[in-house]
Formats: structure tokens, sequence, C-alpha cells
């Protein structure tokens, strides 16, 4: 017999964490949302899931309505156009919000984020405020990728790292999960970034909040359908970005030191 001081957990909870919403942006991923949708179910049955779709001229949208009619599991957020990845995930949290989650997921829809890997995120999450599934971390696997994609990879974490004096290993890493209490600690209306600095600019954000960042080791894995979001574009502008962020930030600690070092030299009488 349950007790009034039992502790029941709804079938949507996930012990430790509370309700999850995994947001899986799309854009002209119709070659893949239903594969990965049914990995997340697999892996993760008491998660919720939104798809994010930017009207995607090949219709991914219509697919996601059709899982989303066959399983209460799925959301669907139709959004106007092509937005960018930020935009996405900005409007996964506040559907998260309004909607009483704990804990929202990010999650790529080409297959590179293995839902298996959801459940290590998951009991991570318990007992932090951010989890970062690293590519750069101990036990964690890159596969199929060319050599000049590792060391882009590589190298900008290590700059990011470097300029933001972030004790993160794969800040660019999109496959997360944020507790929506860390989320309200983040000044999210200041972001101003997108696809690839996007993860970089959130990173820095919780860094600087105070909020607790675990990396939990993934395998990941280059898309085996579709095409490649990322550009030459995209990763001048994080670049740009990281080096403009990192100034600010030693610009904003000279001034606190300065500050602090004239209070220090006041004597009253």
């Amino acid at each position: 017999m349950i007790q009034a001081t039992d502790t029941i957990r709804r079938p949507d909870e996930v012990p430790g964490v509370g309700r999850v919403l995994v947001v899986i942006p799309t854009y002209n991923e119709a070659d893949n949302i239903a594969a990965i949708v049914g990995r997340v179910r697999r892996a993760a049955p008491a998660v919720q899931i939104l798809i994010a779709d930017d009207n995607s001229p090949d219709g991914t949208g219509a697919i996601a309505d059709a899982l989303a009619d066959g399983d209460a599991h799925v959301q669907v957020l139709h959004r106007e156009g092509k937005q960018g990845l930020g935009a996405a995930y900005l409007a996964g949290f506040d559907w998260a919000g309004e909607r009483g989650y704990q804990a929202v997921v990010e999650m790529d829809a080409d297959g590179s984020h293995a839902p298996e890997d959801l459940p290590a995120l998951l009991r991570a999450a318990a007992d932090a405020d951010v989890v970062i599934g690293s590519r750069w971390t101990s036990g964690a696997r890159v596969v199929n990728w060319p050599l000049r994609r590792l060391l882009l990879s590589r190298m900008g974490n290590l700059y990011a790292r470097l300029a933001l004096g972030m004790p993160v290993s794969d800040a660019t890493g999109g496959y997360r999960v944020y507790r929506l209490s860390a989320l309200d600690a983040i000044d999210l209306a200041s972001v101003c970034s997108q696809g690839y600095s996007f993860q970089v600019e959130l990173s820095r954000l919780a860094h600087q909040a105070g909020v607790r960042i675990v990396e939990v080791p993934i395998t990941f894995a280059e898309r085996e359908r579709g095409d490649s979001k990322m550009s030459p574009r995209i990763v001048a502008e994080a670049l740009w970005r990281i080096t403009t962020w990192g100034v600010q930030d030693r610009r904003q600690a000279v001034r606190r030191g300065l500050n602090g070092t004239a209070t220090g030299q006041v004597r009253w009488p």
C-alpha cells in the first residue's frame, strides 16, 4: 500500500530530473526525422519530443505532423521560415517553460547525436544544471569525420576555452541537457548568435551565471543522409564572436580589478 508520504513518480518523468522535453530543430530533414524520433522513443521512453521545423520545403513538417498524430509523446512547432538553429532552440526553451518542464534537451535531427547516449546525459543531469554531451572528453568517440573537420573542431574548442576562460572541453557541442532553472539564470534575451557560435554563447553565459556544468562522453557520428548546415560563413562568425566576447570579458575583468584596487586604497579616518 502506498503511504501518503511516499513519492509517486509520473510515467513521463525522468528520475532525479522531472519532465524532460527533447527539442529537435529541423530544416530539410525528411530523410532523418522519423528514424531519429523512433530512436529517442526507444532510448528514453519517458521524455517528450518537440520537433521545431523551419517550414522545410522538403516536407519535413508533414512527416513530423504524422509522427505526432501517431504518438502523444511527439509535438510539432511549425515556424515561419529558416531562422537559424539558435532561434529554434530559444523557441523550444520558451515552449518548455510555458508547459512546466523541468529540463530541455538539445539534439540534432541528422543522427550525429546518438539517442542511445541520452540516458547517460539524463543521469548526469540529476546532479548538474547543464550537461554537455562532449566529443572531446575521455571516453568520447568521433566517427566518420574527415581530418579537416576534426582539426577545426579541436582547435575551435581550444580557442574558445582559452579566449573565454571556460572549463569546458566542447563548448561548440550541441547535444545538451539544460535544467529550466539554469536557463532562468541565463540572460537568454541577450543571446545574439546562431549556429556554431550559439552553443559557445550559451556555454559562456552558463559559466558566468555560476551554474554547474558537467560533460559526459558521447559517440558523435557524421550524418549519413542529407546536407550539412555547416559553412565557412558560420565558422567565421563563430571565431569573430568568440574573439569579441573574449575581449569584452577581459576588459570587464580589468575594470573590476581597478575598481577593487581603488576601493582597497581608500582609507577613511
